[in-house]
């Protein structure tokens, strides 16, 4: 029955998604309504058929339907519950079924969004190319990735269960479905972009809300990322959360572009310009997240993140060509219109700043991107296998990211426009002073090299300036509304980012690792902290056997770094242990385990600072971006538009300089014909 089931709902949303793509495009080219309105119909079809296959899925998984071949190869009589419904994304053909629920979420959050705009052409073209690529990741569920496909010959009585690496921790219920949130929800802006190139409305308000849903994605996307380095964290005993993995890497690209775009689009909001640029952005976000598919499931890459041996590669590689086809031809068609009626009229302006980070996101972009498909391309050339390590990517990301501290730390304090010396001065002087102190204060500490001290010293002068702006909008605004919108919830999302940085700068310079070979009873030092050795402890679940070492750590702590073994692994898996302050970390893990309960273990001590202002970071970002994508409230009929609460926050928290003074009315004036386009 769940097979059954499950291909007839696949098949019934990739029909809904075909029919319904050819009745817009029909109604939209023959300009009939009726056609348009019925052609919208088909989403809630597809989320039908998605969601019934998923039912289907998970019935089979809970109930371990082992005549389902998926079931077979991913589940188990002795997986607990939790890790059998997370089994539905622990390998390829569910994590396609995962996918393509959540677009088919995506689509029908869209249709209740612009349901009074049924019949507007740009909606019907956006919904219209949703249906697509829907139909496209339902097809592949049908041919070459079928999670429904039944198992040949006789029925096992019981399978090996998920990979053991995912099934000892719970952030697998969370870290992959926030990044399908993230990496699918793109999809609707991407829409939109060629929607609007399609109709030639190149400069209407539909800008603005793309912003706000390609904040959505943007915001998980990026808790997901911070979830995936934390699971790597606590779960591989390596000591560390980022390693330039390449399928790391291939989600951490459109995660740039995306945010290049929430930077850029602000000043098309402001000043009509960098069309171009954003529209590019949007659709290299979202053929980058084609491409990162790619390289996960092609079975091109070796990664304890990727999906190996699989037969879709080709597929996709040929949406990818399509989707990068379409975005450069209709951008290529409606060049005369993208022409910017503004300019840049000076280097000390907001937009200058914005189009430099356009630049500097651009290029770590393409640095990561380079360095992640390098491999590949020197594999399919001439054979050769090489890799591309953390000290290119180190090396090349560096310079790029200082820049990028550094314009978060003036780019908000620049106006529109221009901007005057005095301006400046009154703005960053103390922000300036605070990151002088802050490097003063880390010298005399001890601090040492180049970068950890560029990392503190940028990132104090960023965490100034966000606290400043801050400070302007809830001041000009009056009070807690000044930390919502792009403005104040922008800014907690750059102190998030600092943190980030400080965290990661502070982790990778000054870690110390050792490994210690105690006896039952023996105690070592290391790093200002005493070890304790107790002794072995043997530890068993339902999924697996193993053996602990228990560690007293300062006489009070007591860590148990592990080593389990699950029946179907073909090695033991690690499994550290962890003491996290604010500020440092002790990472403990059992190198060898002990032939007998007297015999010495061998145990690996890592300490590293300020790792958890990473988490926290991360914490402070998912905050930051959900009051940046909070409406504001409406101060009259008329709706003064974000950009006028700016002018109004700034006017009064800088009524003593006659310049910004004097821009306010031309800025009015802008953001009056704004308000009457959208």
């Amino acid at each position: 029955m769940n097979a059954a089931l499950g291909e007839s709902s696949d098949l019934l949303a990739f029909g809904a998604a075909v029919v319904g793509c050819v009745t817009l495009i029909v109604g939209l080219i023959r300009n009939k309504p009726n056609l348009v309105r019925a052609g919208r119909v088909y989403t809630w079809v597809i989320l039908a058929g998605a969601v019934l296959a998923t039912v289907a899925m998970q019935h089979a998984l809970i109930t371990h339907d082992f005549r389902l071949a998926y079931v077979a190869a991913n589940d188990s009589t002795q997986t607990p519950l939790l890790y059998r419904v997370t089994a539905m994304w622990s390998n390829l053909a569910g994590s396609i079924l995962l996918w393509g629920l959540v677009l088919a979420g995506w689509i029908a959050a869209t249709a209740i969004r612009f349901r009074r705009r049924a019949t507007d052409p740009l909606v019907g073209w956006a919904t219209a190319i949703c249906y697509g690529v829907a139909a496209f990741f339902f097809g592949l569920m049908l041919t070459g990735s079928n999670p429904f496909t039944l198992v040949k010959g006789a029925i096992p009585t019981d399978g090996p269960g998920p990979d053991p690496l995912l099934q000892n921790n719970v952030l697998v219920a969370f870290h992959p479905p926030l990044l399908y949130l993230g990496l699918v929800g793109f999809t609707v802006p991407f829409a939109f972009a060629c929607a609007s190139l399609i109709t030639g409305r190149v400069g209407e308000g539909w800008l603005v809300e793309m912003r706000r849903w390609t904040l959505f994605s943007w915001g998980f996307l990026t808790f997901g990322l911070i979830l995936g380095a934390w699971w790597s964290y606590k779960v591989l005993g390596w000591g560390g959360y980022w390693s330039w993995d390449p399928v790391e890497n291939a989600a951490f690209v459109p995660w740039i572009t995306a945010t290049a775009y929430l930077h850029s689009v602000r000043v098309q909001e402001q000043r009509g310009m960098l069309r171009v640029w954003n529209l590019s952005l949007l659709a290299a976000t979202f053929s980058l997240t084609i491409l990162a598919t790619f390289l996960t499931r092609s079975g091109v890459l070796a990664s304890v993140h990727s999906f190996n041996n699989t037969g879709i590669g080709p597929a996709l590689l040929v949406l990818f060509g399509v989707v990068v086809a379409l975005s450069v031809g209709l951008l290529a068609w409606r060049g005369d219109l993208l022409r910017s009626p503004g300019s840049i009229g000076s280097a000390a302006s907001r937009e200058a700043a914005f189009l430099v980070n356009n630049f500097a996101f651009g290029a770590f972009a393409l640095v990561v991107l380079l360095g992640t498909v390098y491999p590949l391309v020197v594999q399919a050339v001439n054979g050769q296998q090489v890799t591309v390590g953390a000290p290119y990517f180190n090396t090349l990301t560096m310079p790029i990211v200082v820049c990028i501290l550094f314009l978060m730390a003036v780019a908000p304090v620049l106006p529109w426009r221009r901007s005057s010396p005095g301006l400046l001065r009154r703005r960053l002087l103390g922000p300036a002073l605070f990151a002088v102190s802050v490097l003063a204060v880390s010298v005399a500490a001890g601090v040492r090299g180049l970068n950890p001290l560029l990392a503190f010293g940028l990132g104090a002068f960023a965490l100034a300036t966000a606290v400043r702006q801050l400070f302007v909008e809830v001041k000009g605004r009056r009070g807690l509304a000044g930390f919502t919108g792009p403005s104040g919830g922008g800014m907690i999302v750059h102190i998030g980012v600092v943190l980030i940085a400080v965290g990661f700068a502070a982790s990778h310079s000054f870690a110390a690792s050792r490994q210690l070979t105690l006896s039952p009873g023996q105690t070592a030092s290391f790093e200002g902290h005493t070890f304790r050795y107790v002794g072995p402890a043997n530890v068993a679940t339902s999924t697996h056997t193993g053996l602990e070492a228990v560690v007293i750590m300062d006489s009070k702590v007591r860590l148990t770094p592990a080593v389990s073994d699950y029946p179907f692994a073909q090695e033991a898996i690690g499994t550290p242990s962890v003491h996290s302050t604010l500020t440092e970390d002790v990472y403990l893990t059992l190198a060898s385990t002990p032939a007998k309960p007297t015999s010495a273990a061998v145990i690996g001590v890592i300490v590293e600072p300020l790792v958890s202002w990473i988490w926290l970071g991360g914490g402070v970002m998912a905050l930051g971006t959900a009051l940046s994508a909070w409406p504001r409230r409406r101060r009259r009929a008329g709706q003064l538009s974000e950009a006028a609460d700016r002018v109004v926050g700034e006017a009064v928290a800088e009524s003593t300089d006659k310049q910004s003074l004097v821009g306010a009315p031309v800025a009015f004036k802008g953001i009056g014909a704004a308000g009457a386009a959208q």
